[in-house]
């Protein structure tokens, strides 16, 4: 059976899923459309085109209309129901499906999570809207819920919009880019301060009226008011507000959820490699997991998973993480300005030693927001101007920390926590100060470990470039144009390199080196 997935409305995309094993996953923000973008032609028509025949089941993930959950796309945004439907399409007689997008995370979790003989299964769904649990038995059936906060991840992003004074007081505090920016914000601030007036900011934030719409203006008089997101105002209330939302959480999960079960982690708020790293150090569960794309860029999975669920018994499908696009060759780099021969590790080790920054795209793309070794800058880890260089060749804000990625055998020597994490959902603290590029405020970072089983032409760099520096760790952040997806054509690449001084560019294995590198920089 061969399903089309689809998820409306932001971050839109289609997935496919054959006989229980995910084909692709293609995300309409990546080959550098805007970031969050609705569902495109262009990803139609590159669904299209990777398969051979049309699907028996189109999955349509529900939403809402009109900016309002009442109006509904397919079974809405909330709720258990299931729909299903026989209606024509191009000619042929198919099954239509449709689930709530509460359910696209719920599925997400649950079946892309390693196999487990547990008789029930803890899932945390906890995102822009839905904050709740749910106890799910070996039959796909949800034994108890249990609803703990609404609209976690906007409360959480809240003190970003309200600090900002770039961000007009007749809005309401819904900005999707915000809540990984706070993050970052969070290690500067005090998770302990008593400080009377941020309390109070925080209690209002937090108390169960706090929904949508809530207009900046009405905290006008507050100390948070356009104090600047770099004010201890803000940061200390975005470490505030994450501790306060993760305890509420652990209160609840703590009460209802048996001890022992594992916990699988859906939502926008599962990108937080601080809360991921907290439920990880809970005596409560037996293992925790994440799925690479657990906010809405794997909600088509999620759709689709459910489909596959409701018409077959499956719960779980087999996936890569590196399914999304090829890349596309649609140029050739200018000969006047990009030297090109075969990869040589040990030189190309040499010259990331030196300082060159390195565009590195290989096979297909990642699936979910994480740059994972195909579509990444790469760059020495050890200066700490080499981290505000990578921030400003991405045009992104100082104090946004740059991650890195490492040799599976090497992280027990950098870093604390020694377990894999192939898609860098957690953090660990650094045991090595000499890393000055990829260590946060705090003393954190967020690793990628890559084993060579994982990526193995990444594994290949990493361990030339601990032959040449005795540290098999390079910093690693994603290739795009600020407020886009990732790069995915060869003409996008050119043109991204030359514009912010990018002096070296991979791509399977050929290597292109500016020939005029004194000016890239």
């Amino acid at each position: 059976m061969l399903i089309f997935a689809i998820k409306p409305g932001h971050d839109g995309g289609i997935a496919a899923i054959e006989d229980g094993r995910l084909l692709f996953s293609l995300e309409s923000e990546k080959d550098s459309f805007p970031r969050y973008t609705e569902l495109t032609a262009a990803t139609v028509l590159q669904a299209a085109e990777l398969c051979d025949r049309l699907p028996d089941l189109v999955a349509i993930g529900g939403w809402f209309r009109r900016d309002s959950l009442e109006h509904r796309i397919g079974a809405g945004y909330r709720g258990q129901e299931i729909q299903q439907s026989v209606r024509r399409f191009f000619g042929k007689d198919i099954r239509f499906f449709s689930s709530s997008h509460e359910r696209s995370h719920l599925m997400m979790a649950l079946g892309m999570a390693p196999q487990s003989d547990h008789p029930l299964r803890s899932v945390l769904v906890w995102e822009g809207f839905t904050g709740s649990f749910y106890l799910v038995d070996q039959a796909g059936r949800i034994v108890h819920e249990a609803p703990v906060l609404d609209q976690p991840g906007v409360r959480y992003a809240s003190p970003f919009s309200l600090a900002d004074p770039s961000y007009p007081d007749d809005s309401v505090l819904q900005r999707f880019s915000d809540a990984g920016k706070l993050m970052a914000l969070a290690a500067y601030g005090d998770a302990e301060s008593t400080d009377p007036e941020l309390h109070a900011v925080l209690d209002r934030l937090m108390a169960p009226e706090a929904v949508l719409p809530l207009a900046k203006s009405s905290f006008r008089g507050s100390p948070i008011h356009n104090a600047g997101v770099r004010s201890q105002a803000c940061t200390t209330l975005a470490a505030l507000i994450s501790k306060r939302i993760f305890d509420t959480f652990t209160k609840v999960a703590e009460r209802q959820l048996p001890a022992g079960t594992p916990l699988y982690i859906s939502g926008g708020c599962g990108l937080n490699c601080d809360w991921n790293g907290l439920w990880r150090q809970s005596d409560h569960f037996s293992q925790v997991f994440v799925p690479p794309c657990t906010n809405d860029s794997g909600s088509a999975i999620g759709t689709g998973i459910d489909a596959l669920f409701h018409n077959s018994g499956e719960q779980r499908i087999d996936w890569d993480v590196y399914s999304g696009l090829a890349f596309d060759d649609d140029a050739k780099p200018s000969s006047e300005r990009w030297h090109q021969r075969e990869v040589d590790l040990p030189e190309l080790s040499r010259r990331l030693a030196d300082g060159a920054v390195l565009a590195w795209v290989q096979g297909r793309c990642e699936i979910g927001p994480r740059a994972l070794g195909n579509r990444s800058l790469l760059a020495e880890p050890y200066r700490a101007r080499t981290r505000d260089r990578l921030n400003q060749i991405k045009l992104r804000e100082d104090y946004r920390p740059i991650a890195p990625c490492c040799r599976i055998e090497d992280v027990g020597r950098f870093f604390d926590g020694n377990f894999a994490d192939p898609h860098m959902l957690y953090f660990r603290t650094a045991l090595d100060d000499r890393l000055g590029a990829v260590i946060h405020v705090d003393g954190t970072a967020r690793v990628q470990t890559v084993a060579p089983t994982d990526n193995q032409p990444l594994y290949a760099l990493l361990s030339a470039f601990a032959d040449r520096t005795g540290a098999g760790v390079l910093c690693n952040t994603s290739l795009n144009f600020n407020g886009y997806g990732f790069i995915n054509r060869m003409s996008d690449l050119a043109e991204y390199c030359e514009a912010r001084g990018v002096e070296e560019m991979v791509v399977g294995d050929r290597w292109f080196s500016r020939v005029d590198k004194e000016d890239a920089r």
